[in-house]
């Protein structure tokens, strides 16, 4: 009998980190039964921090906010006494789009209902406001934050006081090749000449925030978001480390025997600063194995090893191909936990 942790982000939009270590826990539980198992879903900031939040702390509120293209969308967060939680793809994210993201929409989306989150977290009385970043469609700048705040200086005066980070893994400037336009931007529906636009644009609003926001790490985050949160007096933490210490992640890798992991795509930037990278790091120290499962594994043997990870396994090489894997991710992450259970019996 040993005892396993199951600590994965989130598999992009297609599952949840709090769905992917159900689906995994109730795959490993069929091909080990006797085994104890513990989950402990994480997130670096994007889609899905706010549920793993909520499902630790409770205290989870909704609030009508506007949506990337103004539209109204439900967003959650959390409120833990005088701390709240928010989380930039409540309100902007990339699943809010009706379809696949284009240029014009890359151009038209901003960040108003990040803003209005952050009122609404004030107005509860909130003396600490930690913004998860990541999964965001837009890329301007957090200006419609700023804006839904009252302006620079409206977002300012608001802000005296409060204790606010932007959590985040993403160590990207705002501006220049490795900028939030350049970088992020294609992943949003830019196109070269949208980039080129949506990266004067940026450049534009970080002379008005008159901070060196935009070259600061971290501040190309979700579109810029970091940038404006750095220019209105926000310090940067580890998404992955504030899940982890709000979810006693020390504790239950301490008490494992074995952990499992996994993401969307397992790839060289999930070994900087990502939950994986936070995971194999004290489980190392440990002596504790990892596994990864994920959508994607594109790490080799040797990067395996080095990084501290006994083996990964894919969805995309157990259902043969991306659409399969992607079409029940659930049933299809199941089925790839229990066979690597039944794995890991015999190799005991």
């Amino acid at each position: 009998m040993t005892q396993v942790l199951i600590a994965p982000d989130c598999f992009g939009d297609t599952l949840t980190a709090v769905v992917a270590a159900e689906a995994i826990a109730a795959g490993w539980r069929a091909g080990r039964p006797g085994d104890v198992l513990v989950t402990a879903p994480q997130s670096d900031g994007g889609p899905g921090f706010v549920d793993v939040l909520a499902e630790r702390l409770g205290g989870r509120r909704e609030l009508t906010v506007s949506g990337p293209l103004g539209a109204p969308v439900t967003a959650a967060w959390v409120c833990d006494g005088d701390t709240a939680y928010i989380e930039s793809a409540q309100a902007v994210g990339l699943a809010l789009l009706d379809g696949p993201p284009t240029p014009a929409t890359a151009l038209a989306a901003d960040s108003a209902g990040v803003g209005q989150l952050i009122a609404a977290a004030l107005a509860a009385g909130a003396r600490r406001i930690v913004v998860g970043l990541g999964g965001s469609c837009c890329t301007d700048g957090g200006r419609g934050m700023v804006e839904a705040l009252g302006g620079r200086d409206g977002a300012v005066a608001a802000l005296t006081g409060v204790d606010l980070i932007a959590a985040t893994d993403v160590e990207h400037p705002l501006l220049g090749p490795t900028g939030a336009a350049a970088v992020f931007g294609p992943q949003k529906g830019a196109d070269p000449a949208t980039v080129a636009i949506l990266e004067r644009r940026l450049a534009g609003w970080a002379a008005e925030l008159g901070l060196p926001a935009e070259d600061q790490p971290g501040a190309g985050a979700a579109g810029g978001l970091g940038a404006a949160l750095l220019a209105l007096g926000a310090r940067r933490e580890s998404g992955a480390t504030v899940i982890a210490e709000h979810t006693g992640l020390a504790a239950d890798i301490d008490a494992a025997g074995l952990i499992i992991t996994g993401e969307g795509r397992f790839d060289d930037q999930s070994l900087h600063g990502k939950v994986i990278s936070a995971l194999t790091g004290r489980a190392r120290a440990r002596g504790v194995p990892v596994l990864v499962l994920a959508g994607q594994v594109t790490l080799g043997a040797q990067e395996l090893a080095a990084a501290g990870v006994r083996a990964a396994h894919s969805l995309v090489d157990y259902t043969g191909s991306a659409q399969r894997a992607m079409a029940d991710a659930d049933n299809a992450l199941r089925g790839l936990a229990e066979r690597t259970a039944i794995a890991w019996e015999v190799g005991e």
